[in-house]
């Protein structure tokens, strides 16, 4: 995002640099990118010590900062509480570092850096699908740093990358050669996502793209344009689907067939079905046990132990998450951490949502990236666990705080500009 002011000093180059980094970082299995993390952190931190201007901004997206500090101190008491031991800490003590981070997006960065750099990573990443599926034959892909159980996560992943490239299309500063770049990242990550025939990410990034062009149509007044744009997409999706991927089609057919079928009485058939069941376990264990749940990091025992007791069918003994964020922070940590899910999921939303239609573009446009992130992790979490692993963990957190600080650095600057 362009920023008017004076030219930048060197070292905003090499932040911008790092900062663009973030999104293949957190999909690649390499230690060394823990030197980048770093180093963001480490920079963020010297910032808000040094810059009170800084400061004042950081506080200005206080209210997503106090979230996800909610949700780090109910973690933390809630293992203590149960002695569910430090890992299930794991994931939640990483957010201490996107808190740091997140100073840095207060600086007049080289934001067309930044977002070139998420696009190429899309790029990175959605080019890995396409060979995987067709070069080595996973039916499935699931990128660099995951299991055969990660391509929903990874789907998500490239989803909401995909969405940031499409953002930064629509914008009327950015230049051809990045709008060829960003357009290239939409394409190889949408297309990506297909290959993994993951329908929970597929409907929820169909979902927020509409809202978006909606978003952007009433912006700008191009209603003609943005229908044109929402159609283009949904039909080449439609064709894809229908004519390269026949298999993504079959899925959402069969997960119909496995909703309509299940029956909690008889055998459970399917991955949809196996969902249902797991859901239904998870309200089981949120009534049980409402006031501290069973424990961070402990749903996986108390299904196997409703599998002994035959109160849960034996197919989904393998499981350690609820395939759904609510009912997994309810059964885990009661009506405390139900509430703070909501906290993390939707403060954030209604943020980027209230500053979308704000009149200066660079305002606009950060907050429909905050909006687009979050939305997906939104619809995303009803259907899946999109705190499971390290990877998405790691790009919510840092686009919903650093993107909110983002929006207040560029709202206080919009009066001045």
């Amino acid at each position: 995002m362009h920023d008017p002011s004076p030219p930048r000093p060197k070292h905003y180059w090499l932040l911008s640099i790092l900062l663009a980094s973030m999104p293949l970082c957190f999909a690649v299995p390499y230690k060394a990118k823990a030197l980048l993390i770093a180093a963001l952190w480490v920079s963020g931190l010297v910032l808000l010590a040094i810059r009170p201007e800084l400061r004042r901004i950081y506080r200005g997206a206080g209210a997503i900062m106090l979230v996800c500090v909610l949700n780090i101190f109910y973690t933390a008491i809630n293992i203590l509480s149960h002695r569910s031991g430090w890992a299930a800490f794991d994931l939640q003590g990483q957010e201490l570092l996107f808190l740091g981070i997140a100073a840095v997006f207060a600086l007049p960065l080289r934001w067309s850096v930044v977002w070139i750099g998420f696009s190429l990573a899309a790029c990175v990443l959605g080019g890995t699908s396409v060979m995987q599926h067709y070069l080595t034959g996973i039916e499935r892909p699931y990128g660099l740093n995951n299991g055969e159980w990660g391509a929903i996560e990874f789907a998500m992943f490239l989803l909401v990358l995909a969405l940031l490239a499409i953002i930064q299309l629509m914008r009327k500063q950015t230049s051809w050669p990045e709008k060829i770049v960003h357009a290239a990242g939409a394409g190889l990550a949408v297309y990506g996502a297909l290959l993994s025939q993951s329908r929970g990410p597929l409907l929820a990034f169909l979902a927020v793209f509409v809202l978006l062009m909606l978003i952007h149509g009433k912006r700008v007044g191009q209603w003609r344009r943005t229908v044109s744009v929402i159609a283009l997409l949904l039909a080449g999706v439609t064709l894809v689907a229908t004519f390269v991927q026949p298999q993504i089609l079959e899925r959402f057919v069969q997960g119909h067939t496995e909703v309509t079928s299940y029956d909690h009485a008889h055998e459970t058939v399917g991955s949809v079905g196996e969902r249902l069941e797991l859901w239904r376990t998870a309200k089981q264990a949120f009534v049980e046990h409402p006031l501290a749940g069973v424990g961070a990091g402990r749903f996986g025992q108390y299904v196997r132990e409703q599998v002994a007791l035959h109160r849960s069918d034996a197919v989904i003994v393998q499981y350690e998450h609820a395939h759904n964020e609510y009912l997994e922070a309810a059964a885990a940590g009661g009506l405390p951490g139900l509430i703070i899910i909501l906290l993390v999921l939707y403060v954030p939303l209604v943020f980027f949502l209230a500053q979308v239609m704000t009149p200066d573009e660079g305002v606009a446009a950060a907050a429909m990236c905050g909006f687009a992130a979050s939305g997906m992790y939104v619809l995303c979490a009803l259907t899946d666990n999109v705190f499971y692993r390290a990877m998405p963990h790691s790009l919510y957190f840092l686009l919903i705080t650093g993107l909110a600080v983002l929006v207040v650095r560029q709202r206080n600057a919009a009066p001045r500009s």
